[in-house]
């Protein structure tokens, strides 16, 4: 009787989820246009205090740490920083209360800042396998070592699920629907990052879905995701960003794009992207995408080892006005100072790269690099 009962559940939530409601229309072009005309030059930084490993011990209740979360955005803020990219968690939503309250309280800083975040809803990007409590210690010498990816392996291979993580978009993004202090809505982080080179098919951890399943999986959902946030009564722009670099011609020929990309570009009402590459390729990808006549914003970017850096980028994006939002800020518990190979090279024994690979400044306040702060500052006009 109860596998009946837990089959006939399966196939009402598999029905609902497969017929949805009509769908709500995303912003015209001239409307996101309207709302960026009113926005200045956005730089910022992908934001996780110090003293956090990942999403969830930024915001759950015993390890959320406003001091902390103040003094480096009033760092942020003495150089110029308008915006933060900020990572929330789907199981952070089983204290729906506290989430939000911690969310007003965090927004409330932000505020006092004048610093206007972009809030992320899901990421697929890291451990695959997220739980609530007390998080794990940094492993010594490796890049992200216990960021976590919402909604979890387990989640989103489970369509019994589905309701759950419905309800926390529709619950977050409605108690903030009409919030100014929220810049935008990025739905999903790299949605198809399969991370095959840290738990994933070119790895020995090997805890992520295969590949070719999750991206068929995020694919379906994403769309629907939109939707939920559409319908909570989003005021503030929806996003997914592109992240896997193509030619400008690829861009601008969506035969070319996945079926992800054709999702992102087809529902999202500014156009995101990540540019981890050197200062030609932005000049190229930027005429590219801003030919969808939508607004564009860089929300990754700067990785030394790369050639991807503040100096160069950000006067070409400050003349197009394509804001610009680079990893890291204050180096602490994600240890994205290291490259992103030290999954296969660990940094053992407290070394450290020559050049470090993200992060604006040092855990003790200083910069990594004073001409870089000088750039933040000269573009913000600080």
């Amino acid at each position: 009787m109860k596998r009946f009962s837990f089959l006939v559940l399966f196939l009402i939530s598999t029905l609902s989820f497969a017929q949805p409601n009509a769908p709500i229309a995303r912003w015209s072009a001239a409307k996101a246009n309207a709302w960026y005309a009113k926005e200045p030059f956005l730089v910022g930084s992908n934001y996780i205090p110090a003293n956090a490993i990942n999403e969830l011990e930024m915001f759950q209740a015993e390890s959320f740490d406003p001091a902390t979360i103040d003094k480096e955005l009033a760092m942020a803020q003495s150089i110029g920083m308008n915006t933060m990219r900020v990572f929330l968690h789907d199981l952070l939503w089983q204290d729906a209360a506290g989430f939000t309250k911690r969310l007003d309280q965090f927004l409330s800083i932000c505020a006092k800042h004048k610093i206007r975040p972009m809030l992320v809803l899901f990421d697929s990007c890291w451990d695959p396998l997220p739980k609530l409590g007390k998080q794990h210690e940094p492993t010594p010498g490796i890049h992200n070592s216990g960021w976590v990816q919402s909604p979890g392996a387990e989640a989103l291979s489970d369509v019994s699920q589905y309701p759950r993580l419905e309800a926390y978009v529709k619950g977050v993004v409605g108690a903030f629907k009409n919030d100014s202090r929220i810049l935008a809505w990025d739905i999903w982080n790299e949605p198809d990052n399969g991370n095959d080179n840290s738990y994933g098919q070119n790895h020995t951890i090997k805890t992520e879905l295969p590949k070719a399943r999750k991206i068929a999986i995020v694919t379906r959902l994403l769309p629907h995701v939109f939707q939920w946030a559409r319908a909570a009564g989003a005021t503030q722009p929806l996003t997914s960003g592109v992240w896997i670099y193509r030619s400008p011609e690829d861009w601008q020929n969506a035969s070319k794009w996945s079926p992800m990309e054709k999702v992102q570009f087809e529902n999202s009402d500014i156009i995101t992207f990540h540019q981890y590459s050197k200062p030609a390729d932005l000049e190229k990808v930027i005429p590219a995408l801003a030919s969808f006549g939508r607004p564009v914003i860089c929300t990754e970017y700067m990785a030394r080892g790369v050639d991807s850096k503040f100096q160069t980028h950000l006067p070409i994006a400050k003349k197009a006005k394509v804001g610009m939002i680079n990893w890291g800020f204050v180096a602490g518990k994600t240890q994205t100072f290291l490259p992103w190979d030290s999954w296969q090279k660990p940094y053992v024994n407290g070394r450290e790269p020559s050049i470090w690979f993200h992060e604006v400044f040092k855990q003790d306040g200083t910069p990594v690099d004073a001409a870089e702060v000088a750039a933040i500052r000269q573009a913000t006009g600080k």
